[in-house]
């Protein structure tokens, strides 16, 4: 979403005038020049801003406060600042405190007076508002289908790899045996959740605040529907006092942001923990791993590392512009400068954790071996259980009568199916001879066949669902 462009930065003096400047008289300290510019990072919105300039002059046109004439001679002179900026031979000077003011600037430069007329009753609080708007919808499209990418992998290897099992955990300890293919389909479920709440996002972000003036409104009967259509924005804000100081579109974008971040820093440590020797259940590729600068024999999850680590970089930009917005007064205040640094440095961490994870994701290899071998007996305890209970015994009876089976193999120091039909049998006069059964790991796993499951049949239920749901995507 960033473009380069070339900094003019020799000489002191001033070579534009200021949007604001005709109330005063004194130069500015350079110091407070420096504190108050933002070009160097919203200069990156400048597609954005002469997007939003086109179709504005187009409304005042038809308002009737520029002739034809002048809107085609605006109109060229905007598509030779975005030739320039594409070009990367836009020259920044000094007094370009942001990018509403260069490109006018420079407007001025290319068609002379006639420029002045582009910001006929438009402020550059209702300007600013609306080039954000403009870029992160782009940028909520872009990271739409960088998170579809990666859950596209997800559900490719959940079906090609359904066969192999694994331990499932809680607590960090061994529980009961599962489908890998139900693990990724975990993370695939959060993701698609994010989707949805990027999708509810994007509504939010896509109304216009173009013709709320400084705060009052547009005096000079501007069509914001039109500008609203000419824009593609769904809906235009209600209230001009709201509309230029509403920053809800970025804070939500950041909590979005941080919600996303925090399932992929949980995946990410799992796949660690996963990767580590003492588990050996996945190999990562030699392209997402580094090594040690003094212990050659290490191959570290780097890339797994970042990803948890730039998770927590996400939550500290949305917890700090929250703590901005908290205190700031009706209207536009000058703190509203902090928006678009957190807006785009998250949409940069977050574009790049969804590509190495993706690239992670598509790559490593499983051992499917080492994860069957780390299933042990004593994770069919809870079967034991639920045997009793299809026997006819109430559960809590029978969670009971299966923890006596537990400690009867524990005092014998023998696995549980090892236990005799006899022992069984002194716990529970319920048990029969078809208790063996138990003791195999594709029986445990396919029993639970309700939706949501590990049973094969339920994890081909959640690909087919996620799949439709992926077919349903715009």
């Amino acid at each position: 979403m960033d473009t380069q462009c070339k900094e003019h930065v020799t000489g002191t003096k001033q070579e534009t005038e200021k949007l604001w400047g005709g109330r005063f008289t004194g130069n500015t300290d350079p110091v407070m020049e420096a504190f108050n510019a933002s070009i160097h990072y919203d200069k990156r919105m400048w597609k954005a801003d002469i997007q939003g300039s086109k179709a504005y002059v187009s409304a005042i046109h038809d308002a009737g406060l520029v002739t034809s004439e002048e809107k085609d001679v605006i109109r060229e002179g905007l598509d030779k600042i975005s030739e320039e900026w594409s070009a990367n031979e836009f020259e920044i000077r000094p007094g370009d405190e942001d990018i509403h003011t260069a490109n006018e600037r420079r407007l001025k430069e290319l068609i002379g007076p006639t420029a002045g007329k582009l910001h006929t009753g438009r402020s550059r609080n209702d300007q600013v508002s609306t080039d954000m708007r403009l870029w992160l919808r782009g940028a909520l499209m872009e990271l739409k289908t960088c998170v579809l990418d990666l859950v596209k992998v997800m559900i490719n290897r959940a079906k090609s790899e359904i066969d192999v099992l694994m331990p499932g955990y809680t607590h960090l300890q061994r529980a009961q045996p599962i489908r890998w293919s139900h693990w990724l389909l975990s993370y695939a479920w959060m993701l698609q959740r994010d989707v949805e709440r990027l999708t509810e996002l994007y509504k939010r972000v896509n109304v216009l605040p173009l013709g709320s003036g400084a705060l009052a409104g547009n005096p000079f009967e501007v069509n914001r529907d039109f500008l609203a259509s000419d824009l593609g924005f769904s809906a235009i804000s209600g209230n001009s006092l709201d509309a230029v100081s509403d920053r809800d579109f970025v804070a939500e974008f950041l909590f979005w942001a941080s919600m996303l971040g925090v399932h992929l820093s949980r995946w990410a440590e799992d796949l660690i923990l996963y990767c580590s020797k003492e588990f050996g259940f996945v190999t990562l590729s030699d392209a997402y791993s580094t090594g040690s600068s003094l212990m050659p024999q290490k191959k570290n999850a780097d890339s797994l590392e970042l990803i948890r680590g730039k998770s927590g970089r996400l939550f500290g930009k949305c917890s700090g512009f929250m703590m901005t917005l908290k205190g700031i007064p009706s209207t536009y205040n000058k703190d509203l400068q902090e928006d678009k640094e957190s807006m785009f440095d998250t949409y940069d961490t977050l574009s790049g954790i969804l590509k190495v994870s993706t690239g992670v994701s598509s790559t490593l290899k499983i051992d499917p071996d080492r994860m069957r071998g780390a299933l042990s007996p004593d994770m069919l305890a809870t079967d034991i259980a639920y045997y009793l209970v299809r026997k006819g015994v109430p559960f809590r009876q029978a969670h009971g009568l299966s923890g006596a089976c537990v400690a009867m193999a524990e005092k014998k120091q023998c696995l549980l199916p090892d236990l005799s039909l006899e022992d069984l049998q002194s716990i529970s006069s319920h048990v029969d001879s078809d208790i063996a059964d138990l003791w195999n790991y594709e029986n445990s796993v396919d029993q639970y066949k309700a939706f949501g499951g590990t049973g094969k049949v339920s994890v081909l239920q959640q690909l087919q669902k996620l799949n439709t749901w992926l077919e349903g995507i715009p």
